[in-house]
């Protein structure tokens, strides 16, 4: 199965013939896929909210479809399996095994691969990344058993994920030996949108807000990231994301904008609500998707751009069996510079670089330059977005 994984995801996936196959049409909008209901809110218990991702929705669900004997089994990725900076897919059977499990992971984490060690007369719920998603729809569409005991996909918006070794220059910035191994990892401890908090063996404890660390970014990107097309989790029942805009911000504790993708999905999200564990209010899909504007461009658009480019050098990259029907020539030049930023973060030298610099400075500087770029690029960006259209490719 290894090898038809790394094959698929090689090659690509035609969202078009997959959009058709699950949901039987194309979706009405091309940015966040097939839709049924947005809504925006959070988990009703406080203790799920504060240590769940985001505002703790997949988390509540997963142990709801858990004890109401929908599923029988939750995969989930956990941080700390089986090292305390890697993370690995487990099956949870009780409520504290997924609580255990919650919260973000930001290094890649191969879920599918524990299909092999499913018990072939149980039901599972799972937790995946946009590809991985339609790679198993992908999987249940040729009728491989493992993949149809998974009856409920739940799935983060993804727009970043990075190298395991962004930890090692994190630390290294920190002045952190190698030889003081780390004990505990949290991505996003504490109060929402929550630290990077990292405890080692001599007993330090380093905390870093989110909206620093975020410097590691163009340094560790993985190249999953820049090629996939896929920002919502298309493919996913549920795709939860972070509620990004200044009335949520400032509320703080976590808001989640949440998507159902099928009327069984959606009876039970309804469902969760009517009795207290979840509070959402319907919201406009525009508006929704206006709060992830930069990074569903950044998918859409830039994906598409970024692979063009890879295969004019004689790369692989993936082919989504689309395209965006049309792109603005300064969208083009915007892409230039990002990807020059990515392409030199990657060396050697770059992140020998970002190691001597104290993260006291380059993530506040950082994170200046982040949203100056944001709002400098943003009417690029945004241009045409609203109406986004695509071009099916022939075959």
């Amino acid at each position: 199965m290894n090898d038809f994984v790394r094959d698929i995801l090689k090659k690509g996936i035609n969202y078009p013939d997959l959009y058709k196959k699950i949901y039987g049409s194309f979706p009405s909008n091309w940015l966040v896929g097939h839709v049924i209901k947005v809504r925006i809110g959070h988990a009703v218990n406080k203790k799920i909210r504060a240590n769940a991702a985001s505002g703790g929705v997949i988390t509540q669900t997963l142990i709801y479809l858990l004890e109401n004997d929908f599923v029988d089994g939750v995969i989930i990725a956990k941080q700390g399996v089986p090292s305390a900076e890697l993370a690995s897919p487990v099956i949870a059977t009780t409520r504290d095994e997924i609580l255990s499990g919650a919260g973000s992971v930001y290094v890649p984490v191969s879920m599918l691969l524990i299909l092999n060690d499913l018990d072939p007369n149980k039901r599972y719920a799972i937790t995946c990344l946009p590809e991985e998603s339609a790679l198993l729809r992908v999987m249940q569409e040729r009728g491989i058993y493992a993949a149809l005991q998974i009856k409920y996909v739940l799935g983060p918006y993804t727009g970043t994920a990075l190298n395991s070794e962004a930890i090692r220059c994190y630390l290294k910035s920190k002045k952190i030996s190698d030889d003081d191994p780390i004990t505990s990892l949290q991505w996003r401890a504490g109060a929402w949108p929550g630290c990077l908090e990292i405890k080692t063996k001599s007993g330090k404890v380093i905390r870093t807000p989110k909206v620093h660390y975020n410097f590691l970014i163009p340094f560790f990107i993985t190249q999953t990231s820049l090629m996939s097309m896929d920002f919502a989790n298309e493919f996913a029942d549920l795709a939860v994301g972070d509620a990004w805009s200044p009335i949520f911000e400032n509320l703080g504790e976590g808001h989640s904008v949440v998507v159902t993708r099928n009327i069984e999905i959606e009876s039970i999200i309804e469902e969760m609500c009517n009795i207290g564990l979840l509070e959402l209010k319907e919201e406009d899909v525009a508006k929704a998707s206006d709060m992830h504007g930069h990074m569903l461009d950044f998918k859409k658009r830039g994906g598409w751009i970024r692979n063009q480019w890879l295969r004019a050098i004689g790369k692989t990259a993936p082919d989504y069996g689309y395209r965006p029907k049309t792109i603005p020539i300064s969208r083009y030049f915007v892409e230039i510079i990002i990807s020059v930023i990515f392409i030199l973060g990657r060396f050697k030298f770059s992140r020998w670089l970002v190691t001597k610099i104290p993260e006291s400075i380059i993530g506040p500087v950082f994170n200046f330059l982040r949203l100056n770029w944001k709002k400098l690029s943003r009417p690029t960006k945004r241009r045409g977005l609203s109406n986004f259209e695509i071009e099916i490719n022939q075959k």
